[in-house]
């Protein structure tokens, strides 16, 4: 029997820095560098959670490097449930299943979660880049390192810093 691995959306399959950081130009005219972002809280960045509310946030997200290759082959060797927390953004339900239907085509809709929380979903190994689902999950804790995670010191977390490592680890 395969292992069940948990894929996260935000963050490992889109890249919503990149989403925020255009949206927060085309709006302010300010011009944030990814890399000085490390350390700061999503939370804490201006607008932030103000342009993941807008429409067509998640639907236009562009794709992390080498995830669909990545994904491909993940779901190739393992039992692969893409898990993501949208009902906290009520646009981003149907956003993401587009999202997903358009660029992975080989993930059915059963292998797509959406909650609210991450903690009752169940399986050997799990990709995230927020702590706060790793750190509730029993089993294997892949860390994706994204800016609000750099500053994080945890052995028990394995951390990838893109696709390319997640192929050669798993």
């Amino acid at each position: 029997m395969k292992h069940q691995i948990l894929v996260d959306m935000d963050g490992v399959l889109a890249d919503v820095y990149a989403q925020y950081i255009a949206l927060e130009y085309a709006e302010s005219g300010i011009k944030l560098i990814q890399k000085e972002l490390n350390g700061i809280r999503e939370e804490e960045l201006p607008a932030f959670r103000k342009h993941v509310q807008k429409p067509g946030f998640f639907r236009t997200v562009p794709l992390m490097p080498d995830s669909i290759e990545g994904l491909r082959y993940l779901n190739n060797k393992y039992s692969v449930l893409i898990v993501s927390s949208a009902t906290e953004f009520p646009n981003s339900l149907i956003e993401k299943q587009q999202w997903l239907n358009e660029y992975f085509p080989f993930i059915s809709w059963k292998q797509m979660i959406f909650c609210g929380r991450k903690d009752s979903i169940k399986g050997s190994i799990m990709i995230d880049d927020h702590p706060k689902n790793l750190g509730v999950f029993s089993g294997k804790k892949i860390i994706f390192t994204q800016p609000h995670n750099t500053c994080l010191r945890d052995n028990s977390y394995h951390r990838v810093s893109g696709w390319k490592d997640i192929m050669e680890i798993l």
